[in-house]
């Protein structure tokens, strides 16, 4: 299966950023998107603004998700947020093992599993997030270590529609640096292979996103780049222009 038959999905994290005037944005890229009828667009907004983003979005194409959620469907665990929970509140998505959680919050391949477990639960579609670190890339450890993340952060059982996988090296979030494009397409490449090897057909079908850095002035170089299925987008994410000047790669 090739990128052709894989829909794209351009999908925003907003990270701790988002007030409830940011609804403006948001209706900005709702706006914007009617030349994108061929790819998926989804935004992940702070919780607080879930519900809101869900009622401003009803009826586009715009999708909403969660940055995260916690693998256990009800419990006493204060402060977290169930899949169940953000699936009640009309997400159709959430992020799982992104490298902030990982590193500011200790979670183990094992966890990030266990959540994304959790999406599947609820209905949700579960991205789960690997990459490397700027030490492990400089030791040559990039395929080891992304390897060992998608052994023990995918479920043993996928449905292609339920799970993205993103590749997001840590070195290039935020940083403004990018790998180059045959860097990207060895790791996309080896992640495809890794994905057919486990899951056989089925992992033709998973889409693999690119995330890290990407931003319009570099979208059309990354994104057409062999099993780029699309891209996890950071702060470019946050403005409608940004955003939407990626996704119109797929216009």
């Amino acid at each position: 299966m090739t990128m052709g038959q894989r829909r794209p999905l351009v999908a925003g994290n907003w990270k701790m950023n988002g007030l409830r005037a940011s609804a403006a944005e948001l209706g900005k890229i709702i706006q914007g998107c009617d030349a994108l009828s061929q790819t998926d667009l989804l935004v992940c907004p702070p919780a607080t603004l879930v519900m809101m983003f869900v009622s401003a979005a009803h009826d586009s194409q715009v999708a909403i998700g969660g940055q995260d959620c916690h693998a256990e469907p009800a419990g006493a665990f204060t402060g977290d947020i169930s899949a169940e929970m953000l699936a009640d509140a009309g997400a159709t998505a959430v992020i799982v093992g992104h490298s902030e959680r990982r590193t500011y919050h200790g979670e183990s391949d094992g966890m990030v599993r266990a959540k994304a477990l959790a999406a599947g639960r609820a209905g949700l579609m579960a991205i789960v997030c690997v990459g490397e670190t700027r030490d492990q890339r400089a030791s040559g450890r990039t395929l080891d270590v992304i390897g060992a993340q998608l052994a023990g952060s995918l479920p043993s059982a996928v449905v292609p529609e339920g799970v993205v996988v993103a590749y997001e090296p840590v070195w290039a979030i935020g940083t403004g640096l990018t790998p180059t494009p045959a860097d990207v397409a060895e790791v996309h490449g080896f992640i495809r292979a890794r994905l057919v090897g486990r899951f056989g057909e089925a992992g033709e079908e998973i889409r693999v996103l690119y995330g890290g850095s990407v931003k319009p002035s570099n979208a059309a170089e990354l994104l057409t780049i062999a099993n780029v299925d699309g891209a996890l987008v950071g702060g470019a994410s946050l403005k409608a222009d940004d955003f939407l000047g990626i996704a119109s790669v797929y216009a």
